[in-house]
């Protein structure tokens, strides 16, 4: 779990160079009241970044982990999984069931 911003938490100033059409979407989240300052946006946005980051190495190792017992990963093994999935999913378009991809005819 990522943690929220937390005026309790050790902080540092920093100076930033951003994007402008960054900064104003910044600016607008806080004026909308998703957040409470430009500095409580940009701490969420790197801590989601962090936390992004951390899932894709454990998802490194674990790659790794069942590679190094069971040999790579094949590209037809990544097709099957995709169009298992695709079987399985169920779409919902504005609030709407819609068929699921393997009903639909190919292209």
């Amino acid at each position: 779990m990522q943690p929220e911003y937390d005026k309790g938490m050790t902080k540092r100033r920093i100076t930033l160079t951003i994007d402008a059409d960054l900064l104003d979407e910044a600016r607008s989240a806080v004026s909308d009241g998703d957040a409470s300052s430009v500095s409580a946006w940009v701490n969420q946005a790197m801590a989601d970044k962090s936390e992004h980051r951390r899932l894709l190495k454990a998802m490194d190792e674990a790659i790794a982990d069942y590679e190094s017992e069971y040999g790579p990963i094949t590209e037809e093994q990544i097709e099957e999984t995709l169009r298992s999935t695709s079987r399985r999913t169920i779409r919902i378009r504005a609030g709407k069931r819609l068929p699921s991809l393997s009903d639909e005819p190919a292209a």
